[in-house]
């Protein structure tokens, strides 16, 4: 056993493997923690803007894990060796049916630290243009197209709980692609 740790695969996944991560506490003791191990994933904010001003496609999708159906930006897990912006605009239309004119690195951030490696890369998505959805056979997904205000204020009140999608909105906002500090308001 090294310092960093010894991993154990436990299960290789359709996308995702388990590992069990031991390694020795800073007073000896061995700790044993179960791992995600994930290939990385893209989140992206479609800005629509038009004469009724800023709005955001969004998606409401049946979330398995909760037993539910969640509000949520559009977004997707790397294929093997694929470029996050790639991803983004794949995934983009196939959840969305939208098209980007340009395609507007965010940043990124990790998911959930205290149980997985996956590494969340945040796009802004501009100059969309509907193509149609092309959903994978497992997707259940509806596109909702919102004002800027409303999703806004459905961080404030509760209905929007999907984490990825609130960091996503306020990069963007932080950015200046959205509200008050930038284009749309």
């Amino acid at each position: 056993m090294t310092h960093f740790g010894e991993r154990t695969l436990i299960h290789r996944g359709r996308k995702f493997d388990f590992e069990m991560v031991r390694y020795r506490s800073a007073s000896g003791a061995t700790i044993e923690r179960e791992v995600v191990r994930h290939p990385g994933a893209v989140c992206i904010l479609p800005i629509l803007e038009g004469e009724g001003g800023v709005r955001i496609v969004m998606i409401r999708n049946r979330r398995f894990a909760l037993g539910i159906e969640l509000l949520e930006l559009p977004a997707g897990t790397l294929e093997k060796g694929e470029e996050p912006s790639i991803c983004a605009g794949r995934e983009l239309i196939e959840e969305t049916g939208y098209r980007a004119g340009s395609i507007i690195p965010l940043g990124s951030f990790y998911t959930t630290p205290g149980m997985t490696d996956e590494r969340m890369h945040a796009f802004a998505a501009t100059g969309l243009v509907h193509v149609g959805q092309d959903l994978e056979e497992d997707e259940q997904i509806r596109v909702e197209v919102i004002e800027l205000a409303r999703v806004l204020g459905m961080i404030d009140s509760g209905e929007l709980m999907d984490a990825k999608s609130i960091v996503t909105l306020m990069m963007g906002q932080r950015r200046g692609l959205i509200g008050t500090r930038g284009r749309g308001g």
